[in-house]
């Protein structure tokens, strides 16, 4: 498949130069993890223990609670301290089930490989994936079994995504330098999954040596996958981008890459179905990239879901005492904190500490009409223009914009030279525009019960 390539973008120098050869290191597990029952895109999970359970590593502990949701497991075994709300990267408490480890990580009975994962059943991998609480391991979070059964039939290219456009980040770059053989058995069983002949793997061009060992690992396994190279440039690595750097193939307005036929998972959601298959493990670590100007030593670290940031930070020699900034997730697209200790979650693969002069906003940002806001935009939107009604408040008007396309990639935001907020506005609107329709379908349904 030759690549293609997609509208707009930008070119942020990369300072991936800090990790990108560091390996891997696994960080000791903490005394205590905290382990929120929201680890995913949809409905929170219902912990499935009490204060006092004794637990085993790898066991459920949160069970989910609608199709949109993903189950929940301890990353250490020891007793359950508490169950109580607990400060979570989003911002706010979340209800948490905090464990404190005894150090023994006994694995529950749960955890053992499917006998014959060859003539595992489309059904039967699928539920596989729903019950070791796979989500999408990019960032986005979203249960992986719902995107597989949503695709099931419709799509026929399967892409693994390897891009890792976010500056600073590294960790799927170690995963793809250090456990190839899991991305590449992850991708064959996906090709199976979907009945493909061929899995694209899409990794930039500024990791050929991921590229080749990947490449090494297809031939060596005679597996049904290919690497394609694709051009450094900012945001490669969001999945509709990347279908259509792949296919050619452009995702319509309020649409899905499912909508074109394709299917796209990260290298590390990869992974984690081929462990989910050959050991049994759910999902109970990350790799985390910690770097940035803050960072006195930065790493790629393996740490269990649950753990503290300032662990990770710690472990990393600390921050400096002139940190203004920690962010968790890339300078792009990552959220910032107001603390170390919120803990590690499925969506943390950064942890970004920034005492430098990366922060270039201004006391009064002023739009002075250049346009390179609407020339980056990959999703042909118009931020000039959505900025205006969003801080006028006309909601109608934003929505016609097709605001609730954009995907927050930060890419009007980081070329701006009036240094507008431009994604803070348009998340903030869709957020209006969201309740809107919410509170509107709530008033039809109270009238319609009303009538009845």
């Amino acid at each position: 498949m030759m690549a293609q390539s997609f509208f707009g973008g930008v070119h942020p120098q990369d300072k991936k130069a800090a990790t990108n050869k560091k390996p891997i290191e696994k960080l000791p597990p903490p005394e205590t993890v905290v382990i929120p029952m929201s680890l995913h895109i949809g409905a929170p999970c219902r912990p499935v223990v009490q204060v006092g359970d004794h637990v085993n590593m790898g066991q459920l502990i949160g069970e989910a609670t609608a199709y949109v949701s993903a189950p929940i497991h301890a990353s250490v075994s020891g007793t359950v301290e508490a169950i109580e709300p607990r400060p979570h990267f989003s911002g706010v408490d979340v209800l948490s089930v905090v464990i404190r480890n005894d150090y023994q990580d006994t694995l529950d009975p749960s955890v053992k490989p499917v006998e014959n994962p060859e003539s595992l059943t489309a059904e039967e991998l699928t539920k596989i994936v729903k019950n070791a609480g796979i989500v999408g391991l990019g960032g986005a979070t979203f249960p992986t079994h719902v995107k597989i059964l949503s695709g099931l039939g419709k799509v026929d290219t399967v892409i693994i995504n390897g891009a890792e456009c976010e500056p600073y980040n590294t960790s799927d770059h170690r995963i793809m330098l250090e456990y190839p053989d899991q991305v590449v058995g992850g991708a064959t069983l996906l090709a199976r999954l979907f009945q493909v002949d061929k899995v694209h793997i899409g990794v930039e061009d500024n990791k050929m040596n991921a590229v080749e060992i990947l490449r090494q690992k297809i031939s060596e396994a005679k597996a049904p996958a290919e690497v394609n190279a694709l051009r450094t440039r900012y945001p490669q690595g969001a999945e509709k981008q990347l279908c259509q750097s792949l296919t050619g193939r452009q995702v319509p307005p309020g649409g899905l890459p499912a909508d074109i036929g394709c299917a796209v998972f990260s290298v590390d959601t990869a992974a984690a179905i081929w462990r989910a298959v050959y050991q049994g493990m759910p999902v109970i670590r990350r790799i985390v990239t910690v770097s940035g100007s803050g960072v006195k030593e930065p790493k790629n670290l393996e740490c269990r879901i649950g753990t503290p940031l300032s662990d990770l930070l710690n472990c990393c020699g600390g921050v400096s005492e002139k940190t203004y900034k920690l962010l968790m997730g890339g300078p792009m697209m990552g959220n910032a904190q107001h603390t170390a200790d919120v803990p590690v979650g499925k969506c943390t693969n950064a942890i970004l500490a920034f005492a430098g002069d990366e922060e270039r906003t201004v006391e009064n940002p002023t739009c002075i009409r250049c346009g390179r806001c609407v020339d980056v935009c990959p999703m042909h939107l118009e931020p000039i223009f959505m900025y205006q009604y969003e801080t006028r408040g006309m909601m109608e008007e934003l929505e016609a914009a097709h605001v609730l396309d954009c995907i927050e990639c930060g890419a009007c935001t980081y070329i701006c030279p009036g240094r507008l907020h431009l994604v803070q506005a348009f998340r903030t609107g869709k957020q209006k525009i969201n309740a809107a329709r919410a509170a509107a379908k709530a008033k039809a349904e109270a009238a319609q019960k009303k009538e009845g």
